[in-house]
């Protein structure tokens, strides 16, 4: 099997690159490419071309325009990376016969309501960001490819920047933290979306009539929690292991999504329904406690 991964230094593609490695011929390409080969979902023609050279069996895109408050004042950019290129690898992996599979976000829905949002509601998204992303679903879709989509949401990693390494160092900073407590989702390693996507892609290549695995996931860690829940959660474990804090779990102040306005809206219910995910594939997603912890055990060690 040839895969080509799309976005390597990206928090999940750095680790779909351990994830699939194991599983066939791996050429993995960041936005700079190496040996004439393109990595940049904006360059739209150089994509195709590197898909047409290549000829993989598989193209797992990892890529994306993430900056949700800029994509408000760069819209034609995001469009392009987040909507035009995976219409583009889509029509040429539908040339190939080859599949696709592609991360979307928690940021098609409107985040209205309580209940879990299941794969086929209907989108509105409140965002640039979110209404590019699905584009790019429905571009997919729309060219008739072999495809995955994996709707994912509040992803972090142990490597480069997330939600619970600025709480660690805000929290030994400053005598006050406030933070938002009306917004609900489950917080997912990109550990969690590599090992997942490594076991579709296994059960794609075993499958004897693959083709009825095509379609639209939600992938995510069980259970939920809020922004002010998950900074409970990560300065608790810190106490707990030793770190010194000016601010503790009990101390954090929940704020309102009014009392801290950003460019671009975000979703408040980014509850994500599993049951299509697990049952389809036999799996049991863990809950997101199990996947912050090991995090937070690895950046404080």
């Amino acid at each position: 099997m040839k895969i080509l991964l799309l976005g390597k230094n990206g928090q999940v593609g750095w680790e779909l690159q351990r994830a699939l490695a194991p599983l066939g011929d791996l050429i993995a390409l960041d936005r700079q490419g190496e040996s004439g080969l393109c990595g940049d979902l904006a360059n739209l023609e150089g994509l195709a071309a590197t898909v047409r050279s290549l000829a993989p069996n598989v193209i797992v895109n990892a890529a994306a325009y993430t900056a949700v408050d800029k994509a408000e004042s760069e819209p034609a950019l995001a469009a392009r990376i987040n909507a035009e290129a995976p219409g583009v690898l889509a029509r040429e992996a539908a040339q190939l016969g080859a599949w696709l599979i592609h991360y979307s976000t928690d940021y098609v829905f409107d985040g209205s309501g309580q209940g879990q949002w299941q794969e086929d509601a209907p989108s509105a998204p409140l965002s640039v960001y979110g209404r590019t992303k699905r584009e790019g679903e429905l571009a997919i879709q729309a060219s008739g490819a072999a495809a995955v989509v994996l709707r994912t949401s509040w992803v972090y990693a142990a490597r480069g920047q997330n939600f619970a390494k600025t709480m660690l160092r805000l929290a030994a900073e400053r005598d006050v933290l406030r933070v938002v407590a009306d917004q609900f989702g489950a917080p997912t390693g990109a550990e969690l979306i590599a090992d997942v996507t490594a076991h579709i892609l296994h059960r794609l290549f075993r499958a004897h009539d693959a083709s009825r695995l095509a379609g639209t996931y939600h992938l995510a860690a069980a259970g939920e929690t809020s922004w002010h829940g998950y900074a409970q959660f990560v300065l608790a474990h810190a106490r707990r292991s030793g770190v010194a804090l000016k601010v503790s779990a009990e101390q954090l102040v929940a704020i309102s999504t009014e009392d801290y306005p950003l460019p671009a809206l975000r979703p408040r219910n980014s509850r994500l329904a599993l049951a299509k995910l697990e049952e389809t594939f036999n799996l049991k997603m863990p809950p997101w406690q199990q996947g912050v912890q090991r995090m937070l055990d690895e950046i404080q060690r």
